[in-house]
């Protein structure tokens, strides 16, 4: 089974090839670059490098959120008009879950985060199981950052922070956690396409039509024009 992998929820973009437990090829930029004019050249390249037609693909795993609102929007569309065209399987994952995957084989808790402005972040709570892989400990949410770490508090291992806006929360984390917060090197900031496309492996195809990202909380737009709605 051959799957091409696409991460476009924040700078970091990412594109990759899977065949059953081997990764063929990857792509990973982190850049403040337009994705919608880069992410298909990307996914084109890729292919014509593995030698492999989009015809010979079984299945478009795509980061659905949260992140970038632009930017998860970018990927889903690419990966639903893929999906759609091509007649195959669409699986969404994540965005937290396939960052947390860098976190594999620590001993505790691994806490993916993406920056969402005024103190708050995306975050999760995951654990790496040995046998099972990649467990959920906690659901993705939007929290304020002393808020997350208040609550980590009753867990009794310790926990890894991760991802690439870690310097705007780890002060705030630390003070809270103390030598329970544990930080993430620089490499293992970037999220993997070749995990989305394992941790894909894992769930069932979604319906290509009433596919929709995962946001966590509504752009800033259309909160205000719900708002609106209700005050008429």
């Amino acid at each position: 089974m051959k799957m091409l992998a696409i991460d476009t929820s924040n700078f970091v973009m990412g594109v990759a090839v899977v065949e059953e437990n081997k990764v063929i090829g990857e792509i990973i930029t982190n850049l403040k670059k337009n994705h919608s004019v880069r992410v298909m050249n990307a996914v084109e390249s890729l292919l014509k490098d593995c030698d492999i037609a989009p015809s010979e693909l079984d299945r478009i795993v795509v980061a659905h959120g949260p992140g970038s609102y632009t930017g998860v929007r970018i990927g889903v569309t690419i990966a639903k008009t893929l999906a759609w065209t091509l007649n195959i399987p669409l699986i969404g994952v994540s965005s937290l879950e396939a960052l947390a995957a860098n976190g594999r084989y620590f001993d505790g808790y691994i806490a993916p985060l993406f920056d969402a402005r005024r103190q708050q972040l995306y975050t999760g709570l995951y654990e790496w199981n040995n046998e099972r892989g990649l467990l959920e400990v906690e659901s993705d949410r939007l929290v304020i950052n002393k808020d997350w770490a208040e609550h980590l508090k009753s867990y009794n291992k310790s926990i890894l922070f991760i991802g690439n806006d870690l310097h705007m929360h780890e002060e705030a984390l630390k003070e809270v956690l103390g030598e329970q917060a544990v930080f993430a090197h620089v490499q293992q900031f970037n999220p993997r396409p070749s995990e989305l496309s394992f941790l894909g492996m894992q769930k069932e195809p979604q319906s290509v039509h009433t596919f929709v990202p995962n946001y966590i909380r509504l752009a800033e737009a259309e909160a205000n024009w719900l708002a609106s709605q209700q005050k008429e």
